[in-house]
């Protein structure tokens, strides 16, 4: 018991007019501050009993304004007393039979916060004085990660194991404030005078967060990687801040417990760089590869592999050079190409060729051109006549390769 509703959402309109003293948010207060003691504002003209207007002190009969994105902490003794997210302003009395503890709204917020409010609740009737405190509501920007030396994750997409250093930033927002206060904010920020800000380098409980998702950093970078769902790769992770964040939240959430023991959860993440380690690298290009040999547009780079190898061929003179082209063009993708053909290509041994029966065999003619060593016309044709139907080359090609393989 002790606060009263007196106007819903009128921050800045007729109510703070009428009020011309209450306590409020600090004026001018940082993106990254999470909690501040409520501060006085006007001249203390009807503050209820509390004259001196002291920083986060409010008594019987004070007023108290809580701006949209903020809410509102009570506190005796180290003990939560009164709690409101809702927007607009209050009265504190701590004597009226028909004033409440807490005012936690509709949102999303409401279900959390009511089930912390029924562990933490004040037993008994609270006193005159109480601290006040406001915690903020809204996405907190800024928050550093980063690695001194690579982190390692098994990645299916790459089958193997990879590695990176990366550094970023990721935005949290409070999503249980009650926890928050209760089993997270040391003792020191609750009091007047102090404001827990996560980016503060002299905040130890600051420090511990960033430890902590360093350490969920392998773990994230595997969920995201490994969902088959949505097929992620490495490479996407830089584009997808919210999708990554998930990632890491989940991480988070697994090894720490964030949400569930602090009220905190983790919205939305920004990777400056990532600096992939050598083999990792040598993966992505191996996978780059990969990606501009499959569908239409692999098979127009493999036609256009084809081609330069004949081109490259023929200024280096023979049809089996061609050939040869062909043959390391096909065994990159190609059903038929793979396998050399047996008198075909600089090493290749000429087949035997058994003389018929009963007859002699064939001296050579005096004067005769004689083929080409290893070199089978029959054979070369055959294979330029599969690459001519599966598209590989031109009928202009066919024909100046039949023309050197039969020595026109």
């Amino acid at each position: 018991m002790g606060l009263f509703k007196a106007a819903a959402g009128a921050i800045g309109g007729t109510l703070a007019d009428q009020w011309l003293d209450f306590y409020t948010v600090p004026p001018g207060i940082a993106p990254t501050m999470a909690m501040v003691a409520a501060v006085p504002s006007g001249q203390n003209a009807g503050r209820g009993s509390n004259t001196k207007g002291s920083e986060g002190i409010i008594s019987n009969g004070s007023k108290i304004l809580v701006p949209e994105g903020y809410g509102l902490i009570l506190m005796q003794d180290g003990a939560i007393t009164g709690f409101a997210a809702e927007a607009g302003g209050y009265v504190w009395n701590s004597e009226a039979q028909d004033s409440q503890s807490i005012f936690a709204g509709n949102g999303l917020l409401s279900p959390l916060v009511k089930t912390s409010w029924e562990r933490f609740k004040f037993g008994g009737r609270p006193a005159a004085q109480q601290r006040a405190f406001f915690v903020s509501l809204k996405e907190l920007p800024n928050n550093r990660f980063g690695t001194q030396s690579e982190i390692y994750w098994d990645d299916a997409y790459m089958n193997a194991q990879v590695g990176a250093i990366t550094r970023g930033t990721y935005s949290l927002r409070i999503v249980d404030p009650i926890l928050f206060v209760k089993n997270f904010v040391p003792a020191t920020y609750l009091q007047p005078g102090y404001a827990f800000d996560f980016t503060d380098l002299n905040n130890d409980a600051a420090t511990q967060l960033f430890n902590e998702v360093v350490g969920s950093l392998a773990q994230a970078f595997s969920l995201y990687t490994n969902d088959p769902a949505k097929g992620n790769r490495i490479t996407k992770i830089q584009s997808d801040s919210v999708g990554f964040a998930k990632s890491l939240s989940e991480a988070v959430e697994a090894g720490y417990q964030w949400q569930t023991d602090r009220g905190l959860e983790i919205v939305k993440t920004a990777i400056v760089a990532i600096e992939y380690d050598e083999n990792t690298r040598e993966l992505l290009k191996n996978v780059q590869r990969a990606d501009a040999l499959s569908g239409a547009r692999g098979n127009s780079n493999l036609q256009a592999s084809v081609a330069q190898g004949f081109q490259a061929a023929g200024e280096s003179g023979g049809a089996g050079g061609m050939f040869g082209m062909g043959i390391a063009a096909g065994s990159i993708g190609l059903s038929g190409l793979q396998q050399p053909v047996p008198g075909v290509g600089a090493n290749a041994q000429p087949a035997p060729q058994a003389p018929a029966y009963g007859t002699a065999p064939v001296a050579p003619v005096p004067g005769a051109a004689a083929a080409p060593a290893g070199a089978d016309p029959v054979a070369q044709l055959a294979k330029y006549k599969e690459m001519l139907d599966a598209g590989l080359i031109t009928q202009a090609d066919y024909d100046a390769a039949k023309a050197k393989a039969l020595g026109l």
